[in-house]
């Protein structure tokens, strides 16, 4: 009797351990199983979450005060151009370098990259909003870190022969900065080099201050900026058709390979990014770097829509995001709309300006990274004759809800 006892105990022990053994793993399954939809598994956005966390909590403790962000007057601007490789970003900025009112850098954040690789993009991303914290302050001396030496001058600043600042008086007698017009780098390459202090100077006299670069992965990053009272930053986002990017990436593929392969480290404990990291073709490793890298940054671009779409008031109020082929096909509409924005007067000068940077002669340059005149049309369907099939349908494969989301059409290659 007593054994019998002993066996059902035993059983009933064995059965509870079972159970409880088994009770993660269901809850596990029954997770993961409301996050798949048509087939595949859809994915977090691993800074979506603890942002709009932070801004609950804050927004409960001092919802006023985060709503008077968007609303408050200041006498000094400060606007981030949030774009990646390819975009036509650097066109964006020179919009901007045009302008009487704008004191503004392109790329600063290169020097940091090129002093830290083979650092992975990701554990730079602190380091870089670092830098542009001190930058909109005008306070230069952060570059001394990067530069191997405390003595520092208007040289050593990343694209400095084509800064309308930098190459105009005070600093150098060779433009004037209300002038509107690109600037010739072998003309100010004959500037002599200023202290970093006489930029700061001059930084500090401009109600309105741009940075483009295109360093900064996600969004969520810069979100301490914005709720800075000192700074406010206001962020415009450059998007371009995902083909469009891709062909370009492929174009300028040696130039990209470097940071290519630091974005992809960025995701390095990803089984997924793993297998980005590990080149298929090892006779072509740059168009496998280049190409893998196009997949997180299209992952990056959905990541940011969700941070937007689900970002408080004053947040959205500092945001406003264009789309490439808007840009150029109507320039002076999406001109007046930026500037507007940005609490700037838009000139006839400057409307002539853009117009004619979107209407010159044929699409390729020897000088890609060259800002130059270009036809507005072939350079936003040049990816048309130059991707194959396959490149056109991996892209919007891996790209599909980006495309969906800015309203890119798939192309049906088969009817082509």
């Amino acid at each position: 009797m007593k054994r019998r006892l002993q066996k059902k105990y035993i059983i009933l022990i064995l059965g509870y351990s079972v159970a409880l053994l088994l009770i993660p793993y269901v809850l596990d399954y029954r997770s993961k199983s409301s996050h798949i939809k048509d087939g595949y598994q859809q994915q977090k956005c691993p800074d979506l979450e603890s942002t709009i966390a932070l801004w609950s909590s804050t927004r409960t403790s001092n919802s006023t005060e985060l709503e008077d962000y968007g609303n408050r007057s200041q006498s000094r601007t400060h606007i981030y151009l949030h774009a990646t490789w390819r975009t036509g970003s650097s066109f964006l900025g020179e919009l901007f370098n045009q302008h009487p009112d704008v004191f503004y850098l392109y790329e600063p954040m290169w020097n940091m990259w090129q002093a830290l690789y083979p650092g992975d993009a990701g554990s730079l991303q602190g380091a870089v909003r670092d830098m542009m914290n001190s930058l909109f302050r005008c306070d230069f001396s952060v570059l001394k870190l990067y530069a191997g030496s405390s003595n520092i001058s208007t040289s050593f600043i990343f694209g400095w022969k084509t800064n309308k600042v930098i190459c105009s008086e005070p600093l150098c007698k060779a433009y004037k900065k209300h002038e509107i017009g690109l600037v010739q780098g072998d003309v100010c390459s004959k500037c002599q080099p200023r202290d970093i202090k006489e930029l700061e100077k001059e930084c500090k006299k401009y109600p309105v201050m741009v940075i483009k670069d295109v360093r900064v992965l996600d969004l969520a990053v810069l979100v301490p900026l914005m709720r800075d009272p000192a700074i406010n930053l206001q962020i415009i986002q450059l998007f371009r058709d995902p083909r469009a990017v891709h062909n370009s990436r492929l174009k300028s593929k040696l130039a990209l390979v470097k940071e290519s392969i630091q974005v992809l480290r960025s995701k390095k404990q990803s089984d997924k990014y793993k297998r980005l990291l590990v080149p298929s073709n090892r006779v072509h490793r740059a168009d496998n770097y280049v190409s893998s890298a196009m997949e997180l940054i299209c992952d990056n671009w959905l990541n940011d829509m969700l941070l937007v779409m689900n970002a408080p008031p004053w947040v959205r109020r500092n945001y406003m995001h264009l789309k490439y082929e808007d840009l150029v096909l109507r320039p002076v509409d999406e001109l007046q709309r930026l500037y507007r924005f940005a609490n700037l007067s838009l000139s006839k000068n400057m409307e002539k300006f853009v117009m004619n940077m979107t209407h010159g002669q044929g699409y390729s340059s020897d000088k890609p990274f060259l800002i130059s005149s270009r036809d507005a049309k072939e350079a936003i369907y040049a990816w048309r004759e130059r991707l194959n099939v396959e490149q056109v349908n991996q892209v919007e494969a891996y790209c599909s809800e980006v495309m969906r989301r800015l309203d890119y059409r798939k192309r049906n290659m088969d009817n082509t």
